[in-house]
């Protein structure tokens, strides 16, 4: 997208590909990743600003060598402050054993797809991380097992505190519940838990700490969360916009509602489903919302009684 100062208008960089959900940026070049495939787009911004015909890409498939499951296989992508890219690689199941060094994990490479590491183990299925901007440390949420039951697990919000952490999955679920079926009386006692717990099947997605100076200083550093909404609950729950506030440690956080409305528990139907936020640099936050093909500004200003 473009704005040419009358109109906005936009290029397709790439059509045909098999779910692709995730683009990152860095030193000039456009990564895509689509289920197991991944391209980089090298000089991209100089072939749009001229005009050009967008660049054949560079394919990396084999160099990331990522497997090639699409049930919970959609790849968000990032960067982290230590220049690798993050890619998380969900089990592809409701819940099963799986390869603690393949599924059900969060990876990290060098930008070239080499040196692969298993950053975080026990992650069923997170669409959504970010790295905290003065400790570094990687955040993500993970939607946790369907079918257990309605009121549980919760969703989870959790912090990296070391790498190769194990978060539980398929063993042990949200702040403890221990599996029915493959857990045993121990699972979870060597489990790192969450550093929050929502509201189970609320499917938490995207998420993004907040840097920005137009919020008030209460927001500043705290992680806004995009819910997606449950699909198996017969009271329905999500469809909003949660803000995580840090404990002083850091190692913990407290939820609250920030964007709410497009649920109507009177009627137990939603008219949205928020999946992502994005901070803009005048620290206004953008949310996108997939059932309405819309996205929402968030702005603030302080209102004169205060100033």
């Amino acid at each position: 997208m473009r704005d040419n100062g009358d109109e906005r208008e936009h290029v397709i960089v790439a059509e045909g590909l098999t779910q692709p959900n995730g683009v990152a940026f860095k030193d000039g070049s456009l990564y895509v990743a689509a289920i197991n495939r991944i391209f980089r787009y090298d000089d991209i911004e100089s072939h749009l600003a001229n005009g050009d015909d967008i660049p054949e890409p560079e394919e990396l498939t084999d160099a990331f060598g990522l497997p090639d499951d699409e049930h919970h296989g959609w790849k968000f992508l990032a960067f982290g402050p230590d220049g690798r890219l993050y890619v998380p690689v969900g089990a592809p199941c409701n819940g099963c054993e799986v390869d603690p060094d393949t599924h059900a994990t969060i990876h990290s490479f060098e930008p070239d797809g080499s040196d692969m590491r298993v950053e975080a183990r026990g992650v069923r299925n997170s669409v959504g991380f970010d790295f905290h901007p003065e400790t570094d440390e990687l955040w993500f949420t993970d939607n946790n097992q369907d079918w257990i039951g309605e009121h549980g697990p919760g969703d989870e919000l959790n912090r990296l505190g070391e790498p190769g952490e194990h978060f539980g999955f398929p063993v042990c679920h949200s702040v403890g519940m221990i599996d029915p079926e493959l857990g045993s009386a121990d699972a979870c006692d060597d489990k790192t838990l969450p550093a929050a717990v929502t509201d189970p099947h609320s499917a938490p997605l995207g998420m993004r700490f907040y840097t920005g100076e137009m919020f008030p200083e209460e927001y500043r550093n705290a992680i806004f969360i995009a819910r997606r909404g449950s699909w198996n609950r017969t009271l329905s729950v999500g469809y909003d916009v949660l803000v995580a506030k840090l404990s002083e440690d850091g190692r913990r956080a407290d939820l609250s509602p920030f964007m709410v409305g497009l649920l109507d528990p009177r009627e137990n139907a939603f008219s949205g489903r928020p999946v992502d936020v994005l901070q803009m640099p005048d620290g206004a936050l953008l949310v996108s919302d997939e059932q309405n093909g819309a996205i929402y500004r968030i702005s603030y200003e302080t209102p004169s009684y205060m100033e």
